[in-house]
C-alpha cells in the first residue's frame, strides 16, 4: 500500500509565529509567540518566559526602578532578559534572601514545554508498539492519527511546522522499525532547531527507551 502525502486545506502553510514587539505589546518583552487573537499563548511559550516578566516587575519593585529605567526594560530583547535573569541567580546564589522560590505548577494549564514532551511520549510509545506487519487499515488509520494531530495540534505554529515537514518527509508506516525511525527523525528535526542534543535513531535504542527498558532492569 502506497500512503500518499499528508495534506490540508491551507496549501500555503507558514510556520513562522506572530510574536510580541515594543510596539504591539509594550509591557512585555519582545519574542514571545501570539494565539490567533494576537493575545500571548500559554500552550506556544514556556514558563519561563513567563517567569522572566514576573522576575523583571519584582527586581523593579525591590529596587526602586526610576520610570525611565522601567521604559528601557520594556524595550529589551530575550536575550536582554536571559541575561538578567542569570545575573538575578547569581545574586541569589550569595544572598539567600533571594533565592528563587519554586512554583507548584501541577495545576496549571501547559506550557510548550510540556506538551511538547507529552505529545512525544505518546507518539513514541504508539510507534513502539505499531505492528510488525501492518494491515491497509493500520497504515491508513495512523495516517489520519499524525494527520489530525498536524491540524489540531494546540501550538498552532508547531502544528504548521509539522506540517510543513511531514509534507517534505511523508510517513513511513509500512513495519513497526519504519515507522520508529521516521517518529525518530521527525523529533530530532525538532530538537535540531531547538539546539537540543539528537537522539539516536537504532531500533535497539528507540526499543530501550520506549518500550523494553535499559538492560540493567532499573525501570522493571
Amino acid at each position: 500500500m502506497t500512503v500518499p502525502p499528508i495534506s490540508t486545506s491551507d496549501p500555503q502553510v507558514s510556520s513562522e509565529p506572530r510574536r510580541t514587539t515594543k510596539e504591539t505589546h509594550p509591557h512585555l518583552p519582545p519574542g514571545l509567540i501570539l494565539d490567533e487573537n494576537g493575545k500571548v499563548c500559554k500552550v506556544c511559550n514556556t514558563w519561563q518566559d513567563f517567569a522572566k516578566i514576573n522576575k523583571k516587575q519584582q527586581t523593579q519593585s525591590s529596587d526602586g526602578t526610576s520610570s525611565q529605567g522601567k521604559t528601557a526594560l520594556k524595550g529589551m530583547s530575550m536575550a536582554g532578559f536571559a541575561n538578567l535573569l542569570n545575573n538575578s541567580q547569581a545574586s541569589s546564589s550569595n544572598n539567600p534572601t533571594l533565592a528563587p522560590v519554586e512554583v507548584d505548577r501541577s495545576n496549571c494549564p501547559p506550557d510548550t514545554a510540556s506538551l511538547g514532551r507529552s505529545t512525544w511520549t505518546f507518539l513514541h510509545t504508539t510507534a513502539s508498539y505499531y505492528p510488525s506487519n501492518p494491515t491497509e487499515i493500520h497504515q491508513s488509520k495512523i495516517t489520519n492519527l499524525l494527520e489530525s494531530l498536524s491540524i489540531f495540534y494546540p501550538c498552532s505554529w508547531c502544528a504548521k511546522d509539522f506540517q510543513k515537514d511531514i509534507r517534505q518527509n511523508p510517513p513511513e508506516v509500512k513495519n513497526r522499525e519504519d515507522f520508529m525511525r521516521w517518529l525518530c527523525e521527525r523529533h530530532n528535526t525538532v530538537n535540531k532547531k531547538l539546539n537540543k542534543p539528537l537522539f539516536e535513531c537504532s531500533i535497539k535504542n528507540l526499543d530501550r527507551r520506549w518500550k523494553d527498558g535499559p538492560e540493567d532492569g532499573s525501570c522493571d
